[in-house]
């Protein structure tokens, strides 16, 4: 019962992709080289998602999880506001902020866990390298198309 609470939550997070599609604008933006292709991303994230309920139930088994759990909430939290800023309301530099925010508290996450439990840290490790991906595209987006 309780992965299908973390699924749950993921499953509102990954929902913000489903209402504030790319779009138009999106395909317009100077992208990098690097961007990847669109048929990767909702594999990526929905792989995501499923590791990150994965190891969120993982945690709850763990004794003394309380502060990576609550920093579990603060990612999808920020997670979760990520996509209406950046592809609803084209806000390019907040959804920035947004992100460095997360790669933050996602980072500490993994850190937190890999020492109380190494098999959930190496579970959510591909979440940080994700948002790294994340990252240096929203950075090249911002810088690329200031107007």
């Amino acid at each position: 019962m309780t992965f299908f609470i973390f699924l749950l939550a993921c499953a509102a997070a990954a929902s913000t992709g489903i209402i504030f599609k790319p779009g138009d604008w999106y395909a317009a933006l100077i992208k990098p080289r690097f961007t990847p292709p669109n048929w990767l991303f909702p594999v990526a994230w929905t792989t995501i998602y499923l590791l990150l309920a994965w190891a969120g139930y993982r945690l709850t088994l763990i004794p003394g999880s309380q502060t990576v759990l609550a920093l579990w909430a603060a990612q999808i939290a920020l997670n979760t506001l990520w996509t209406p800023v950046f592809f609803g309301a084209h806000h390019v530099l907040a959804g920035m902020v947004i992100l460095t925010m997360l790669w933050l508290v996602a980072a500490a996450m993994v850190v937190m866990a890999i020492q109380l439990d190494v098999i959930t840290g190496l579970i959510l490790f591909p979440y940080v390298v994700w948002l790294c991906v994340a990252g240096a595209l929203n950075f090249s987006i911002l810088r690329n198309n200031r107007s």
